[in-house]
C-alpha cells in the first residue's frame, strides 16, 4: 500500500467523493499506484477496467489516477460522462488539480478534482429517486 494520505486527509477525500456523489448517480474513484507502464492514461485506463468501474448503468465512472512516486496523474472518465462534458473539461480539472499539487496540497488538489468531477455529473447524470452507489467510495491502492 502507498503511504501517501494520512488517515485525515483519506477521511476527506472520502468524505468529499460520498458529497459529490450525493447528488450524482455517476460514480468517482481515487487510485495511488506506485508505478506504470507506457502512457500514464493508458495506465489508468487499466486500471479503471479492472476497478470495474465500466460496469455503472449509465457509464458515468470518473476516476483519479495518481502515481506519487512519477508526480503524475491522470483522469480517465467512462463514454457516458465523456460524451457530456465539454471537450477540454478533464484537463481543466487536471490544471486545478495541479496548481495544488505544486503548492504541496495534495489531499487538497484531489478534493479539488472530485468537486468539479461531481458538479458535471450532478449537472448531466442527477441523482434520482433509486439510484444506489455502485462503487466504493475508500481510495484503493495498487501493488
Amino acid at each position: 500500500m502507498i503511504d501517501f494520505f494520512s488517515k485525515d486527509e483519506e477521511k476527506r477525500i472520502i468524505q468529499t467523493i460520498q458529497e459529490a456523489e450525493r447528488q450524482t448517480s455517476g460514480e468517482i474513484r481515487v487510485h495511488l499506484e506506485k508505478d506504470y507502464e507506457g502512457a500514464i492514461l493508458g495506465a489508468a485506463s487499466r486500471t479503471f477496467f479492472s476497478l470495474k468501474m465500466d460496469r455503472t448503468k449509465d457509464r458515468n465512472g470518473v476516476l483519479i489516477f495518481i502515481v506519487p512516486p512519477r508526480k503524475d496523474f491522470a483522469i480517465f472518465g467512462d463514454q457516458g460522462i465523456n460524451a457530456a462534458v465539454p471537450e477540454n473539461f478533464w484537463e481543466e480539472t487536471k490544471n486545478a488539480m495541479q496548481q495544488c499539487f505544486r503548492q504541496g496540497m495534495f489531499a487538497e488538489g484531489v478534493c479539488q478534482g472530485v468537486k468539479m468531477a461531481g458538479e458535471q455529473l450532478k449537472a448531466y447524470f442527477p441523482w434520482t429517486q433509486g439510484d444506489k452507489n455502485e462503487l466504493p467510495d475508500e481510495i484503493s491502492y495498487g501493488k
